[in-house]
C-alpha cells in the first residue's frame, strides 16, 4: 500500500458531490501500491513515474480514469470511452461507494493489467493525424498563408489533432472562423490549446 500524497489532499478535502466515492477510489489505488501525484488539477496514480490511472468526476458520475484503457482486456465489459474522439483513455464510471465496492476486485485486476501493459512498453495505435478532418474554413487559412501551415505543421501530432477536433466540434462556420482566427496566436508560438 503506498501513502497518500498531501499535496493531493485538497482535492479530496472539497465539498463536491462525489467526495465518499473519491475517498474509496483513492484507497483503492493506494492499495494498489501506485504513487499518488497531482496532474491536471486531479489524482493521478503513476507507476515507475508512468501515467496508469486518474480519479475524476462529472454531473452524473465519477470515474477512473485508464490511460491506456483501450488496449486492456476488459473481459467484464466496464470501460468506456469518453467520446468518439478519444483514442487511448478508458473510464470506469461509478456513482455510488456500493458500486465501487462491488467493482473493487475487477477494478484491482484491471489497475494489475494496466501496470503490466506499462512495464512492457506497450503503446496504443493511435488514428494518424492525416484521418482527422480539417474543416474547410482552416484548410483555406492554410492555403493563404504559409508561414501559418508551417507553424501548424511544426506543432506535435497531439497538438495537431486538439485544434483539429476543437475546429470541427463548432456546428457555423461563423463559429469556427472565430475559433480559428482566436487560435493563430497559439499556434503561431508552437503551443497546443491546453497550454
Amino acid at each position: 500500500m503506498s501513502e497518500p500524497n498531501p499535496k493531493v489532499d485538497w482535492f479530496f478535502n472539497r465539498p463536491v458531490e462525489w467526495k465518499s466515492e473519491y475517498a474509496r477510489l483513492r484507497e483503492i489505488a493506494l492499495d494498489s501500491g501506485l504513487t499518488e501525484e497531482l496532474k491536471w488539477g486531479c489524482p493521478c496514480y503513476t507507476h515507475d513515474k508512468k501515467n496508469i490511472v486518474l480519479i475524476h468526476g462529472f454531473n452524473e458520475y465519477c470515474a477512473l480514469l485508464f490511460f491506456k484503457g483501450a488496449i486492456l482486456k476488459d473481459p467484464h465489459n466496464v470501460l468506456i470511452q469518453q467520446t468518439e474522439n478519444v483514442q487511448s483513455s478508458r473510464q470506469i464510471r461509478v456513482a455510488s461507494v456500493d458500486e465501487i465496492n462491488r467493482l473493487e476486485p475487477i477494478i484491482l485486476a484491471y489497475i494489475r493489467e494496466a501496470i503490466v501493459v506499462e512495464e512492457a512498453g506497450l503503446r496504443v495505435t493511435l488514428k494518424p493525424t492525416s484521418e482527422f478532418t480539417v474543416v474547410e474554413e482552416f484548410q483555406q487559412r492554410l492555403d493563404q498563408d504559409a508561414e501559418y501551415r508551417a507553424a501548424f505543421e511544426a506543432l506535435t501530432p497531439g497538438r495537431q489533432r486538439g485544434y483539429l477536433l476543437y475546429f470541427a466540434g463548432a456546428k457555423q462556420a461563423k463559429t469556427r472562423e472565430a475559433r480559428i482566427e482566436k487560435s493563430k496566436p497559439m499556434i503561431m508560438e508552437g503551443k497546443g490549446l491546453q497550454d
